[in-house]
C-alpha cells in the first residue's frame, strides 16, 4: 500500500504539487524544503522523490504557480544542509558503528571507506547527487571514512548547485513544450530510469 502510493505520489508529482500550493499557499515552500532536506539528509528516507520533485517544480514555476527563485533558493539550502548533517551523522556515528567485534560493521570497512575517499573522494560525492537512492547515503559514507570537511563542502556544493540547477531550471525551460505536458507521466518515468542507469550499470560491471 505504501509503495502504491509512493509510486503514485513521484508519477502524479505535478498534481500534488499543484493542489498543494492551492491549500497551503506559500506553505508550499517549507514542504519543498523539508522534503529535499530529508531526501538528501536522512540516511533512512533515501526513497523521497529528488530528482523528479525538482523538474515538476521548475515546471510550476514556469505556469506562474511557484516562483523559480524563492523555490531554488530554499531547495538550494535544504540540500546543503541535509548533506552536512548527514555528513556529521556519519562522522560521529562511524567509530562507534564499525567495531572489530561487529559482523557486519568491521573496522576494516571503515579503513576501507576511508581510502576510497581520500582518492576519489571528491567525484563520488558529485556523481552521487545524481543518483537516487545513493546520493542519500554519499555523505554519510564520507562522514564515516572522515573525509575531509573542507574537501566534502566544496564537492557538496558543487554537485547539489549543479543538480538543483540542471533539474529545477530543466522543467523550467522545458515543461512548456506541450509533448512535455503532454506525456509529463512518461517524462517523469524516463528522468527516473535514466537516473537509475548507472546504478545498474556497476552493478553488472561488478557481476562481470
Amino acid at each position: 500500500m505504501i509503495i502504491k502510493t509512493l509510486l503514485d505520489f513521484v508519477l502524479n508529482i505535478d498534481t500534488y504539487l499543484l493542489a498543494w500550493s492551492q491549500q497551503y499557499g506559500l506553505f508550499i515552500y517549507f514542504i519543498l524544503f523539508v522534503i529535499l532536506f530529508a531526501e538528501t539528509g536522512l540516511v533512512v528516507t533515501p526513497f523521497l522523490p529528488g530528482d523528479s520533485l525538482l523538474f515538476a517544480v521548475g515546471v510550476l514555476s514556469a505556469q506562474g504557480i511557484l516562483n523559480i527563485f524563492l523555490a531554488f533558493f530554499l531547495i538550494l539550502i535544504a540540500v546543503f544542509i541535509g548533506d552536512n548533517v548527514n555528513y556529521w551523522i556519519g562522522r560521529y556515528l562511524g567509530p562507534k558503528v564499525f567495531r572489530e567485534e561487529s559482523r557486519f560493521f568491521k573496522r576494516e570497512y571503515l579503513d576501507r571507506t576511508q581510502n576510497f575517499y581520500e582518492k576519489h573522494g571528491g567525484k563520488a560525492v558529485i556523481i552521487a547527487r545524481f543518483m537516487p537512492i545513493i546520493r542519500t547515503f554519499a555523505p554519510f559514507v564520507a562522514g564515516i571514512g572522515k573525509m575531509k570537511y573542507l574537501k566534502f563542502l566544496l564537492f557538496s556544493i558543487t554537485g547539489s548547485l549543479s543538480w538543483v540547477t540542471l533539474f529545477l531550471f530543466g522543467g523550467y525551460f522545458f515543461g512548456g513544450i506541450p509533448f512535455v505536458k503532454d506525456n509529463f507521466e512518461f517524462i517523469i518515468m524516463g528522468i527516473i530510469i535514466v537516473s537509475f542507469i548507472p546504478i545498474i550499470v556497476e552493478i553488472f560491471r561488478r557481476k562481470r
